[in-house]
Protein backbone atom coordinates (compact mmCIF):
# COMPACT_ATOMS: atom_id res chain seq x y z
CA UNK A 1 0.00 0.00 0.00
CA UNK A 2 1.11 3.53 -0.72
CA UNK A 3 1.92 5.68 2.28
CA UNK A 4 0.75 9.32 2.39
CA UNK A 5 -0.11 9.67 -1.28
CA UNK A 6 -2.83 11.99 -2.45
CA UNK A 7 -5.38 10.76 -4.92
CA UNK A 8 -4.82 11.99 -8.47
CA UNK A 9 -7.50 12.71 -11.04
CA UNK A 10 -6.68 9.43 -12.80
CA UNK A 11 -7.09 7.49 -9.55
CA UNK A 12 -10.43 9.17 -8.96
CA UNK A 13 -11.69 8.01 -12.37
CA UNK A 14 -10.37 4.53 -11.61
CA UNK A 15 -12.22 4.58 -8.28
CA UNK A 16 -15.38 5.67 -10.09
CA UNK A 17 -15.12 2.77 -12.54
CA UNK A 18 -14.53 0.25 -9.77
CA UNK A 19 -17.45 1.66 -7.80
CA UNK A 20 -19.72 1.42 -10.84
CA UNK A 21 -18.68 -2.22 -11.27
CA UNK A 22 -20.13 -2.98 -7.82
CA UNK A 23 -16.99 -3.15 -5.66
CA UNK A 24 -17.17 -1.96 -2.06
CA UNK A 25 -14.75 0.54 -0.48
CA UNK A 26 -12.42 -2.09 0.95
CA UNK A 27 -12.12 -3.89 -2.39
CA UNK A 28 -11.51 -0.61 -4.23
CA UNK A 29 -8.77 0.33 -1.73
CA UNK A 30 -7.03 -3.03 -2.16
CA UNK A 31 -7.30 -2.81 -5.95
CA UNK A 32 -5.67 0.62 -6.24
CA UNK A 33 -3.24 0.13 -3.33
CA UNK A 34 -4.43 2.65 -0.73
CA UNK A 35 -5.84 2.33 2.75
CA UNK A 36 -9.60 1.78 2.96
CA UNK A 37 -9.94 4.91 5.13
CA UNK A 38 -8.58 6.95 2.19
CA UNK A 39 -11.50 5.79 0.05
CA UNK A 40 -14.00 6.37 2.84
CA UNK A 41 -12.64 9.88 3.45
CA UNK A 42 -12.71 10.60 -0.29
CA UNK A 43 -16.36 9.63 -0.59
CA UNK A 44 -17.34 11.58 2.53
CA UNK A 45 -15.34 14.71 1.81
CA UNK A 46 -16.19 15.11 -1.87
CA UNK A 47 -19.83 14.08 -1.91
CA UNK A 48 -22.24 16.21 -3.94
CA UNK A 49 -26.01 16.26 -4.29
CA UNK A 50 -25.85 13.51 -6.91
CA UNK A 51 -23.33 11.39 -5.03
CA UNK A 52 -19.59 11.10 -5.52
CA UNK A 53 -18.25 11.90 -8.98
CA UNK A 54 -14.57 12.10 -9.93
CA UNK A 55 -14.65 15.42 -11.79
CA UNK A 56 -16.49 17.10 -8.94
CA UNK A 57 -14.19 15.48 -6.37
CA UNK A 58 -11.11 16.81 -8.18
CA UNK A 59 -12.67 20.26 -8.39
CA UNK A 60 -13.44 20.31 -4.65
CA UNK A 61 -9.90 19.15 -3.90
CA UNK A 62 -8.46 21.93 -6.07
CA UNK A 63 -10.59 24.55 -4.29
CA UNK A 64 -9.41 23.35 -0.87
CA UNK A 65 -5.80 23.34 -2.02
CA UNK A 66 -6.14 26.88 -3.39
CA UNK A 67 -7.63 28.23 -0.14
CA UNK A 68 -4.97 26.55 2.01
CA UNK A 69 -2.02 28.90 2.49
CA UNK A 70 1.21 28.33 4.32
CA UNK A 71 4.27 30.46 4.98
CA UNK A 72 6.06 29.51 1.76
CA UNK A 73 3.24 30.93 -0.36
CA UNK A 74 3.32 34.50 0.96
CA UNK A 75 4.80 37.13 -1.31
CA UNK A 76 7.70 39.34 -0.31
CA UNK A 77 5.26 42.29 -0.11
CA UNK A 78 3.22 40.34 2.45
CA UNK A 79 6.32 39.71 4.55
CA UNK A 80 7.29 43.40 4.34
CA UNK A 81 3.91 44.28 5.84
CA UNK A 82 4.26 41.64 8.58
CA UNK A 83 7.78 42.83 9.41
CA UNK A 84 6.58 46.44 9.60
CA UNK A 85 4.00 45.47 12.22
CA UNK A 86 6.57 43.48 14.20
CA UNK A 87 9.00 46.43 14.10
CA UNK A 88 6.15 48.58 15.46
CA UNK A 89 6.38 46.27 18.49
CA UNK A 90 3.18 44.32 17.88
CA UNK A 91 3.27 40.71 18.95
CA UNK A 92 2.87 38.08 16.21
CA UNK A 93 -0.63 37.38 17.55
CA UNK A 94 -1.54 41.07 17.30
CA UNK A 95 0.02 41.40 13.84
CA UNK A 96 -1.93 38.40 12.53
CA UNK A 97 -5.16 39.74 14.03
CA UNK A 98 -4.58 43.24 12.62
CA UNK A 99 -3.93 41.91 9.11
CA UNK A 100 -7.02 39.71 9.29
CA UNK A 101 -9.19 42.54 10.64
CA UNK A 102 -8.08 44.86 7.84
CA UNK A 103 -8.73 42.08 5.31
CA UNK A 104 -5.21 42.27 3.91
CA UNK A 105 -3.73 38.90 4.80
CA UNK A 106 -4.69 35.66 6.53
CA UNK A 107 -1.62 34.41 8.34
CA UNK A 108 -1.20 32.54 11.60
CA UNK A 109 0.90 33.86 14.45
CA UNK A 110 2.90 30.63 14.42
CA UNK A 111 3.90 31.26 10.78
CA UNK A 112 5.05 34.74 11.82
CA UNK A 113 7.12 33.27 14.68
CA UNK A 114 8.74 30.82 12.27
CA UNK A 115 9.58 33.70 9.93
CA UNK A 116 11.09 35.71 12.80
CA UNK A 117 13.29 32.81 13.94
CA UNK A 118 14.39 32.12 10.35
CA UNK A 119 15.25 35.82 10.08
CA UNK A 120 17.29 35.52 13.29
CA UNK A 121 19.21 32.54 11.90
CA UNK A 122 20.04 34.59 8.81
CA UNK A 123 21.42 37.44 10.93
CA UNK A 124 18.29 39.58 11.04
CA UNK A 125 17.04 41.65 13.95
CA UNK A 126 13.28 40.95 13.96
CA UNK A 127 13.58 38.80 17.09
CA UNK A 128 14.66 41.89 19.05
CA UNK A 129 11.16 43.30 18.61
CA UNK A 130 9.55 40.36 20.41
CA UNK A 131 8.40 41.12 23.93
CA UNK A 132 9.94 38.02 25.41
CA UNK A 133 13.64 37.76 24.59
CA UNK A 134 14.17 34.04 24.88
CA UNK A 135 17.15 32.43 23.17
CA UNK A 136 15.05 29.73 21.50
CA UNK A 137 11.51 28.48 21.85
CA UNK A 138 11.49 24.80 22.64
CA UNK A 139 9.51 22.19 24.41
CA UNK A 140 11.11 21.56 27.73
CA UNK A 141 11.77 17.98 28.81
CA UNK A 142 10.02 16.58 25.79
CA UNK A 143 8.65 13.15 26.44
CA UNK A 144 9.12 13.34 30.20
CA UNK A 145 6.47 13.79 32.83
CA UNK A 146 7.32 16.81 34.97
CA UNK A 147 4.38 16.78 37.38
CA UNK A 148 4.07 15.00 40.68
CA UNK A 149 7.72 14.29 41.36
CA UNK A 150 8.81 14.37 44.99
CA UNK A 151 12.20 15.98 45.53
CA UNK A 152 14.75 14.00 47.57
CA UNK A 153 12.41 11.03 47.64
CA UNK A 154 13.60 7.95 49.55
CA UNK A 155 12.66 4.56 48.17
CA UNK A 156 10.33 2.39 50.25
CA UNK A 157 13.01 -0.31 50.35
CA UNK A 158 15.34 2.09 52.20
CA UNK A 159 12.91 3.02 54.98
CA UNK A 160 13.99 2.44 58.58
CA UNK A 161 13.18 -0.93 60.24
CA UNK A 162 11.33 0.82 63.04
CA UNK A 163 8.55 1.71 60.61
CA UNK A 164 7.67 -1.98 60.07
CA UNK A 165 7.32 -2.47 63.83
CA UNK A 166 4.69 0.23 64.26
CA UNK A 167 1.15 -0.99 64.93
CA UNK A 168 -1.28 -0.46 62.10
Amino acid sequence: MNQCTQLTQELRYQIYGLKQSGMNQTEIAEKIGVNKSTISREFGRNQGQRGWRPKQAQSLRDERKQSCLNGRQFSSNDWVEVERLIRDDLSPEQAAARLKLEGRLLISHETIYQHIYANKQNGGDLHQHLRSQKPRRKRYASGQERRGGIKNRVSIEKRPEIITQKPV
